[in-house]
């Protein structure tokens, strides 16, 4: 008799990007309204940044951008650069990483542990775990000195329209097949505005009366319209004191403010309640959501989508 069983064999952990679970949070979150999260922190580096780094690379070899076996440049807060450090590992890309000092030592372990070249640049006006935008300028020029002598290729993240397109093409269809079409509202943390503007842009285009809502942490309100008061939050990876180019105001209806105390608070009741131990701005993004589901402006039955957007693994605690 021939056994007709087939392997179930992943060919490369490129495969294991995206489509990542949805989870209710009904522990957390008992009603009413529900209250529902990508896992991001399960892709291969943790974060929903290795679906943004896959796109970018991908798309640069496919224009021709990024020749086989090229060298690769980027700045970034970490997660990025993790899932830039996998992806170019699998593909034979030798990538340089820029980032501040002030970002967490965890996830230059990870980079450097991936095979990426770690340049730290000295933060300009920020403290460990607080990094201001002046921070990551001058990661930016450590970057722009190396492009310059190198010629390697620049991901440009917060200026490139693939990161946001990864995410109209993938996370926003996987959440409204996930949901059965039923989605009221779609709350995310703004970083490069990747996640928010491609997740956005794709349930608007099913749903035009869906509410979409950007977080931001208290006192670096910019897309709000508001003074920055306070740089030095915890939300390492957003809130960097600048509308980034990505952000796109027509697809975005409303920006909630985080403090540190409610990410925190909210970062530690997903630990308690939910057993997941995440980073503070998925603690952000959570804290966001109950805000919009406490605030009467959708139906009581709602249906609000947020993101899991890393471990907690890669923070200090």
């Amino acid at each position: 008799m021939v056994d007709t069983i087939k392997p179930e064999i992943t060919e490369s952990a490129l495969d294991l990007v995206g489509n990542t679970p949805l989870l209710a949070l009904d522990r957390l979150w008992p009603g009413p309204g529900r209250l529902l999260a990508k896992c991001e922190f399960l892709s291969p580096t943790h974060s929903v940044k290795d679906r943004s780094a896959l796109f970018m690379i991908k798309n640069a070899r496919k224009a021709g951008k990024l020749k086989p076996g090229g060298p690769v440049v980027e700045v970034t807060s970490g997660n990025q650069g993790c899932g830039l450090a996998f992806v170019c590992s699998v593909l034979g890309h030798p990538l340089t990483v820029t980032m501040s000092k002030g970002n967490s030592p965890q996830r230059a372990i990870m980079m450097r542990a991936l095979g990426a070249n770690l340049l730290l640049a000295d933060q300009v006006d920020g403290q460990p775990g607080n990094v201001t935008i002046s921070d990551v300028q001058a990661a930016e020029k450590a970057a722009m000195d190396i492009i310059e002598k190198t010629g390697s290729y620049y991901v440009d993240q917060f200026n490139n329209y693939d990161n946001c397109l990864s995410h109209e093409e993938t996370t926003g269809p996987e959440i409204w097949r996930q949901t059965g079409h039923r989605v009221d509202a779609f709350v995310a943390a703004v970083g490069t505005s990747g996640t928010l503007t491609g997740v956005s842009r794709y349930l608007k285009s099913v749903k035009p009366d869906i509410h979409c809502v950007a977080v931001e942490p208290e006192g670096a309100q910019v897309i709000a319209g508001k003074q920055i008061t306070n740089p030095l939050h915890l939300m390492q990876g957003s809130g960097y004191g600048r509308v980034q180019p990505l952000f796109e105001y027509e697809v975005v209806d409303e920006s909630i403010a985080v403090s540190n105390e409610e990410a925190v608070k909210y970062r530690k009741l997903l630990g308690e309640k939910e057993g997941l131990f995440l980073g503070f701005t998925s603690g952000g993004n959570v804290a966001a959501s109950i805000k919009l589901l406490q605030s009467g402006k959708l139906p009581k039955d709602a249906w609000v989508v947020t993101v899991l957007c890393d471990s907690g693994l890669k923070y200090p605690d």
